[in-house]
C-alpha cells in the first residue's frame, strides 16, 4: 500500500437466512466476538474463492491453486503414451528445471510442490509440449541415471519452464500470487477482503434432522440416520477494497483492461456466495445495499459502525443496519473530510436514495460500471462525485 495509491472501497449489507456458509473444524458455523457480542462470521477466504471462480468463469480464463501440478503433468504424459518411468522422470525434471536447484517437491508423493502454485490451468498442457519437444534429452538423462545410479541434472530449458509457472491470468493480477521460490512470479494482490460478520448478535441454532430408509422392513421403525446440524442467520457487513494503482501496475499500465476487471469484480463481489451447505440451505440472497467510495491515499472500512450491535427497533435488522452505515459514513466525512474522496454512491433495495452514501444508482450493474469509471477518473483530489 503506497501513499500515492487510489482505492475503491466496497461496503455491503446482505441479509442471509438460515445457513452454514463457512464451517469451522467442528462443522459448525464460524463465530467471532465483536463489541462483546457473538456474531456469525465468514472468513475472507470462504467468500474470496467463489468470487475468483465466478470471475474466471465469466472471463473463460481459469487459474488453479495447487500442489499437484507435476503429478497431473505426469498423468497427462502417460495419457499421451509415455512409459510410466519416463512420465514420472519428466515431471520431476520440470520441477528441477524451474530454477537453479529446482522447486522443493516431495518425490514420494508424485513430486507435490512444498508450496501451493497459482498458475493458469493450461500450464500443464504447455509444460507437456516442452517435455515433448525435449523427449530425446529426457530419455537419455533417464538412461544415464539408471546406468550410473546418480540423480540426473536438469536438462529442460529453465527460462521456458519458469515462464510457464509465472504466467498471469486476470485473477492472478487481481488477487495476487505468493511464489517465493521464483521471485519473478510474485504478484502483489490488488484486492483486500475482510471477513464478513453479522451486524447484530447471533447464536448457533440447532437443526435436528433425520433421514428415512426408503427400503425399511415392515417391522422396523425409526430413521436410518439422526443428526443435529447448526445454522445461523443474520445481516452481514462485508468489506473489500481494490488498490486501483496496484491493479494497473499488475496489468502493465493497461487502464482499459483495469476498467473491465474492476467492473466485473464489483459485480461478482456483490453477487457471489460461499458454497458451504448450499444443498440443504439454499442461502441464495442478494445484498440489500452496496455502497462504494473511491479515495486517494488509503482505504477505510466501516466495520467499526457495527461494534455496537444493531437492534431491530421493531423492524428487523436490515433497515437499522442501513441507517447505521449511513450515519457512520457521515461521521467519517466529518472526521477526515472529503478532500481525498473522488466519488461515492450506492444501490439499495430501500426504495429511496440514502443521501450520505452519495449518488443512488438504479441497480448493481449500473453501480459496477460507475465504480470502474470513478476508480479511473483522472481527478487527483475532489469533493465532487463521478457518476
Amino acid at each position: 500500500m503506497t501513499s500515492g495509491s487510489r482505492f475503491l472501497d466496497l461496503h455491503v449489507l446482505q441479509p442471509v437466512t438460515a445457513s452454514n456458509l463457512n464451517r469451522g473444524e467442528s462443522g459448525q458455523p464460524k463465530t467471532i466476538t465483536w463489541g462483546g457480542t457473538e456474531r456469525a462470521v465468514v472468513s475472507s477466504a470462504a467468500w474470496k474463492r467463489p468470487v475468483r471462480l465466478d470471475m474466471e468463469e465469466e472471463l473463460a480464463e481459469s487459474a488453479a491453486r495447487t500442489r499437484l501440478a507435476f503429478l497431473i503433468l505426469a498423468e497427462h504424459l502417460r495419457q499421451q503414451g509415455w512409459p510410466e518411468d519416463l512420465a514420472r522422470f519428466a515431471a520431476a525434471q520440470v520441477a528441477l528445471s524451474a530454477k537453479t536447484g529446482g522447486l522443493k517437491t516431495d518425490p514420494q508423493q508424485g513430486h507435490r510442490t512444498q508450496a501451493m502454485l497459482y498458475l493458469p490451468v493450461d500450464a500443464t498442457g504447455r509444460l507437456l509440449q516442452i517435455c515433448a519437444d525435449h523427449r530425446d534429452e529426457l530419455e537419455q538423462a533417464l538412461a544415464d541415471q539408471n546406468a550410473t545410479g546418480k540423480k540426473a541434472p536438469a536438462v529442460l530449458p529453465t527460462k521456458q519452464i519458469a515462464a510457464e509457472l509465472i504466467r498471469r491470468t486476470t485473477t492472478i493480477n487481481l488477487f495476487g500470487r505468493m511464489l517465493a521460490e521464483i521471485p519473478a512470479g510474485h504478484v502483489d494482490a490488488a484486492v483486500q477482503m475482510a471477513p464478513a460478520f453479522t451486524v447484530h448478535g447471533t447464536h448457533l441454532q440447532p437443526d435436528f434432522f433425520t433421514a428415512c430408509d426408503d427400503w425399511s422392513r415392515p417391522n422396523e421403525a425409526g430413521s436410518a440416520h439422526l443428526e443435529t446440524a447448526f445454522l445461523t442467520a443474520g445481516v452481514f457487513y462485508r468489506f473489500a477494497t481494490v488498490n486501483v494503482t496496484a491493479l494497473i501496475t499488475n496489468l502493465d499500465g493497461d487502464t482499459a483492461t483495469a476498467a473491465k476487471v474492476i467492473d466485473l469484480f464489483v459485480w461478482t463481489f456483490t453477487m457471489a456466495m460461499p458454497r458451504g451447505k448450499q444443498t440443504s440451505t439454499a442461502p441464495h440472497s442478494i445484498p440489500d445495499l452496496v455502497h462504494y467510495v473511491v479515495r486517494d491515499r488509503r482505504p477505510i472500512s466501516y466495520a467499526a459502525a457495527f461494534e455496537q450491535p444493531v437492534t431491530t427497533r421493531g423492524q428487523g435488522y436490515t433497515a437499522p443496519a442501513r441507517q447505521t452505515l449511513a450515519d457512520y459514513a457521515t461521521t467519517i466525512d466529518r472526521l477526515i473530510g472529503t478532500r481525498r474522496r473522488i466519488a461515492h454512491g450506492h444501490a439499495t433495495a430501500a426504495g429511496h436514495p440514502i443521501e450520505p452514501l452519495g449518488i443512488c444508482h438504479s441497480g448493481f450493474e449500473d453501480l459496477a460500471t460507475a465504480c470502474a469509471a470513478a476508480a479511473l477518473a483522472p481527478t487527483a483530489h475532489s469533493t465532487g462525485d463521478v457518476a
